[in-house]
């Protein structure tokens, strides 16, 4: 049996505590749920007419639909303008210019200080003076506070992706003639959009989720349009728990398809070796040329 690097492996007596452990802990959750069904139950929240509003054809055609395209609307939106965002100011915080860096790591650390609510407030009030007559101002207020508060974090997750990358991938670039920025844009930035996609994903993730906060200015999102069902139907837990399950379908989506993207990309970017037909001369299997040997003749 193999020990983990973190602790060794459990023996007899400490697996059978962990099944007891496990087991315990699984009937103290079903206990509580439970407990939580009857409570419901007793205030009547159960009833299969208030969950058939909920889900009802109506419901999805007049509010909770178009509330979803709003939702999914914003959130493209505000997704590429941040990945945008935060590679300009990514790379300006890696610039070789002094001015540069400074400009750059100042707008990014005051944009990520500022709550994003705080930001569609200000955004809201200020196209409602300059755009009074705009249709869209909720819209815009969310997408630009977005943009700017995410792509903040884009941005830094930009400057540690690089700055993780071994020295020698800058050096190799700056030895075959190139610049540091075409260092920069060519070899490191690249592998360093593929060591931080997982991070991206998250932030990406967040993105949809704070597309929700547009509601308090009135943006008429899948949160918006749920609140507006249960205020006359009388059943905000059912609406809720419905809006909240699409949010968790969308978000799991999303990090399904990062996924097959980051191995994707991780296929195309690295590659393995094996022993070609020359004695201690690699074969390329897939991805990068092999260095070292000579090949075979």
């Amino acid at each position: 049996m193999s020990a983990s690097v973190l602790f060794d492996a459990p023996g007899p007596r400490a697996r059978v505590w962990t099944l007891v452990g496990n087991i315990v802990g699984a009937l103290v959750v079903l206990a509580v749920a439970a407990w939580v069904l009857l409570q419901l139950d007793s205030k009547g929240q159960l009833e299969p007419g208030l969950w058939a509003d909920a889900v009802s054809a109506r419901t999805w055609q007049y509010y909770l639909i178009p509330g979803l395209i709003n939702t999914l609307r914003a959130a493209a939106f505000a997704i590429v303008g941040s990945i945008a965002f935060g590679l300009v100011f990514g790379l300006g915080r890696l610039s070789h210019l002094a001015v540069v860096r400074r400009v750059s790591g100042t707008v990014v650390e005051f944009l990520r200080a500022v709550p994003v609510l705080l930001m569609m407030v200000f955004f809201y009030g200020l196209f409602g003076q300059l755009l009074p007559g705009a249709q869209d101002k909720a819209f815009l207020a969310v997408v630009v506070a977005l943009i700017l508060y995410n792509g903040s974090v884009i941005a830094e997750l930009v400057r540690s992706g690089v700055g993780n990358l071994p020295r020698g991938q800058g050096e190799a670039g700056l030895a075959i003639g190139l610049t540091e920025g075409q260092t920069l844009r060519s070899i490191q930035l690249p592998q360093a959009l593929v060591a931080m996609l997982p991070a991206m994903v998250s932030q990406v993730v967040v993105v949809l989720k704070d597309s929700a906060l547009g509601q308090l200015i009135g943006y008429q999102e899948l949160l918006r349009t749920g609140q507006i069902v249960y205020s006359g139907d009388g059943n905000p837990l059912q609406v809720l728990t419905v809006v909240a399950v699409v949010f968790i379908l969308l978000n799991l989506l999303l990090t399904v398809v990062a996924h097959r993207l980051s191995r994707l990309l991780s296929s195309r970017t690295s590659g393995s070796t094996a022993a070609g037909p020359g004695i201690g001369n690699p074969t390329v299997v897939a991805g990068t040329p092999a260095t070292g040997g000579t090949a075979p003749v």
